[in-house]
């Protein structure tokens, strides 16, 4: 729907809450061409300016930032086979998923899906390439699990991509084989990319097609501001792509984070393309440091349950990590860098210990997911002003892995969240979709319920002395994430902010908490402007 711009807007009549500490709740704000200019009760309004929108006694929040996401991936998967509940619950289902698409496949063209869990499947393991093989041997198949870190292939893939028994696992990367070495066609971490780089490509006006049509998606989940946290250059530069989903009708403001291991090769930062005023601009370098905790390739320490010389994958080094964080001081950017065990947590804060940053309105360096971090890790992160990124979603959604594969206690002590904001760590929330193993993983209310009940899909308990507030968790999906991932004039609403916020179907402040998962956007604003609407509950005063 398009709404004309109006140059003075009066919202009235909301339950707003505005992120800012300094004036925490409000009734009434005043928009003049896209920013807010004055916000309090309506009745020290001394009188209505322009057009006024009733809000009917609405919760307000801030527009949400997603400060880890990855769009494309998330686009790309509503065209895959979700090989999540309640589709895909066994091995069995899966293959029949696949024969499905078969039989409407006559081109032979790769047949791809995302999101499988061993620990939600009913045989309680990983599908091998000798079960993909059930479903065709002729076409290539590639199914990335829920983490995205690791994939199943068939046999044809495999042919195709020329790997044997004989071939060497890629550093960071493995190969998993039978006992007689023969490759069962599950690759993890880096060993994905022998068979991503010969999967054909889509154009980058397809891809941007899909950004666009991904965008009123997340406005429909109050997600005004998003992140792409494994951007590329190679043969798609994945800015010149969001500027052109941008031309399409992506509205989101946007930044963008490129993989360390493509800059080095192509260096493409320059300071019009970092300018952060932009809608769309580059903000930081990415690396990994580990796996995930959920496919057992995060670098932990004391190893995974069961198995005690399963320490995870090593996916960087020291040498690498400073190389990159010279790019990102030249350049004035972050150094972001994926680490969820606690080893590679440890490279991290201990090859920036006590160094200062180059950032003066932001941290220099986070951390994203931050799963397993020690109590020193934490204190000399506070120190060093390192931020952390994490994901609340995982725990919810994840448990099953997450039980077999840390046990039941060691899971509690997971995403210390409370433990970090009191050391002064700066941390926003975030959900990595699509990689989670969730239906519907970018849905933000799931990660807010998630981190104020602490208790998994299952009632699980995933660690009550980690709770944190609604309020609290509100601010970390958005004054919070706007500090960390430096998108001007976001995040909160206060004078001189632009009007991005949303309208809730419930409070979210005063209802249950275990039913915060089921809170709907009924309005979503940008720049003062209605960019999305679930009903007919536009009402002008």
């Amino acid at each position: 729907m398009t709404i004309r711009k109006q140059s003075v807007q009066t919202f009235i009549n909301g339950k707003i809450f505005t992120s800012n500490l300094e004036q925490p709740y409000a009734s009434t704000m005043i928009v003049r061409d896209g920013k807010i200019v004055w916000i309090g009760e309506q009745s020290d309004l001394e009188n209505i300016e322009g057009d006024c929108v009733d809000l009917k006694g609405h919760r307000v929040l801030p527009g949400l930032i997603d400060a880890h996401l990855h769009p494309l991936w998330l686009a790309n998967a509503s065209t895959q086979i979700a090989c999540t509940p309640p589709l895909v619950n066994s091995i069995a289902d899966l293959i029949e998923q696949i024969r499905n698409v078969c039989k409407s496949n006559e081109m032979g063209n790769w047949i791809a899906g995302w999101g499988y869990d061993e620990g939600k499947l009913s045989e309680r393991r990983a599908p091998t390439r000798w079960d993909l093989d059930k479903a065709t041997s002729d076409i290539p198949i590639f199914i990335t699990r829920t983490c995205t870190h690791i994939a199943v292939v068939n046999s044809k893939a495999l042919e195709l991509a020329g790997i044997t028994k004989d071939t060497p696992d890629p550093q960071g990367g493995k190969i998993d084989r039978d006992s007689n070495g023969e490759p069962t066609g599950v690759l993890r971490e880096n060993a994905t990319d022998l068979v991503r780089r010969i999967m054909p490509a889509k154009s980058l006006e397809e891809d941007a097609t899909s950004l666009a049509e991904l965008s009123p998606f997340l406005l429909s989940h109050g997600i005004t501001a998003i992140t792409d946290l494994s951007s590329r250059t190679g043969s798609t530069d994945y800015l010149e792509m969001y500027k052109t989903a941008g031309k399409k009708g992506l509205k989101q403001r946007t930044v963008l984070y490129y993989l360390w291991e493509d800059l080095k090769e192509q260096p493409i930062l320059g300071p019009d393309k970092i300018k952060s005023e932009n809608q769309i601009h580059i903000g930081g370098i990415k690396l990994f440091s580990d796996g995930s905790v959920s496919g057992k390739t995060a670098w932990v320490n004391p190893p995974f349950l069961g198995e005690e010389e399963n320490y995870g994958i090593q996916t960087t080094t020291k040498e690498e990590l400073l190389a990159a964080a010279k790019a990102a001081e030249q350049n004035q950017i972050q150094l972001v860098v994926h680490a969820m065990g606690e080893q590679a947590i440890d490279l991290i804060i201990d090859t920036f210990y006590g160094k200062k940053g180059w950032l003066a309105d932001a941290p220099s360096i986070r951390i994203e997911h931050a799963a397993m971090p020690t109590p020193q890790a934490i204190q000399r992160a506070a120190e060093t002003g390192i931020a952390f990124v994490t994901q609340p979603i995982f725990l919810f959604a994840e448990i099953e892995s997450y039980h077999n594969n840390l046990g039941s206690e060691r899971t509690k002590q997971t995403y210390p969240i409370q433990s970090m904001l009191q050391a002064g760590i700066k941390v926003a929330f975030s959900s990595d979709a699509p990689a989670t193993a969730w239906a519907d993983p970018v849905n933000p209310f799931v990660g807010i319920k998630s981190a104020v009940t602490r208790l998994a899909y299952d009632g699980a308990d995933t660690g009550q002395e980690q709770r944190v507030d609604v309020p609290t968790a509100i601010m970390l999906y958005t004054k919070a994430a706007q500090e960390i991932t430096r998108i001007p004039y976001v995040g909160q609403l206060a004078v001189g902010y632009h009007a991005d916020f949303i309208v809730l179907d419930q409070d979210i402040l005063e209802m249950s908490m275990d039913k915060i998962d089921t809170v709907l956007v009924k309005e979503t604003y940008l720049g003062g402007n209605l960019v999305f609407q679930r009903d007919n509950s536009f009402t002008k005063c």
